[in-house]
């Protein structure tokens, strides 16, 4: 990947399946731990976490930053 290239998420890949290979690499608590809200460590599902993340920007972006960088350590084939 070329330095200068800015990182994105792939077309086609939502949020909920962005949420779901962060949940199954890192698990609840260390999600909670690396991204610390409450809809991570409080009782947290994939449902009510994407509910607080279409409607917050910033914690969105945290996940998807988390995603990109777990994506280009650990690609999948």
């Amino acid at each position: 990947m070329n330095p200068e290239q800015p990182k994105h998420i792939p077309h086609g890949v939502t949020l909920e399946m962005i949420l779901a290979r962060l949940v199954e690499q890192y698990g609840w608590e260390e999600l909670g731990k690396r991204i610390v809200i409450k809809c991570f460590t409080n009782d947290p599902s994939i449902k009510s976490s994407l509910k607080f993340l279409r409607r917050t920007p910033w914690a969105r972006k945290r996940v998807e930053d988390l995603y990109l960088s777990s994506v280009n350590e650990n690609p999948r084939a």
